[in-house]
């Protein structure tokens, strides 16, 4: 008996968004938390239906994302020659993934997106994160691709809502 092993290597470009915040790195992450309130996650489990998943999502993210996990990075070095203020999270939207899931459970690979908050070396705060679109087209399902330019969206009125330039190519 004899099996094959199927390897596959995607190579694809990414365009990391990095942009400066107008708020000082703590006032920054509270209203990042506000505007990306940490998803319900044990009531969404509750839940016994796709419909009421959805409406429960609408109320927990009004602005379309939510927080999953966050990372006290700052905390996880503060022992390190690092002095860096940083905190991480995982945001998305489930019932956005979904779209993605149905097509192609590998896509969970990039869904929540990671985004990263910090003060950069002259006090400014900054917000990164890895463009939803270039990780999703890497997928090479148009499906898949689609709902990564929406999350482009999301991110761009993530920007309008923290006061942020919103960087050119990002809203569809």
């Amino acid at each position: 008996m004899s099996s094959t092993t199927l390897q596959r290597f995607t190579e694809s470009t990414v365009r990391r968004i990095d942009v400066v915040l107008p708020q000082p790195y703590e006032a920054a992450v509270r209203q990042f938390e506000e505007v990306v309130p940490p998803a319900d996650q044990s009531r969404f489990r509750r839940l016994g239906t796709w419909d009421a998943v959805r409406e429960l999502a609408e109320i927990n993210a009004p602005h379309g994302l939510m927080s999953y996990w966050k990372a006290d990075v700052t905390g996880l070095m503060a022992t390190s020659p690092s002095g860096w203020k940083c905190v991480e999270y995982l945001v998305g939207n489930h019932v956005v993934a979904q779209r993605m899931f149905h097509h192609d459970p590998a896509a969970m690979l990039h869904a929540p997106m990671r985004m990263v908050l910090y003060a950069d070396a002259a006090g400014r705060t900054h917000l990164t994160l890895d463009r939803p679109s270039d990780l999703f087209a890497s997928y090479g399902n148009p499906a898949i691709t689609q709902v990564g330019e929406h999350l482009d969206g999301l991110v761009a009125d993530l920007l309008d809502l923290l006061g942020a330039p919103v960087p050119e190519g990002l809203r569809p």
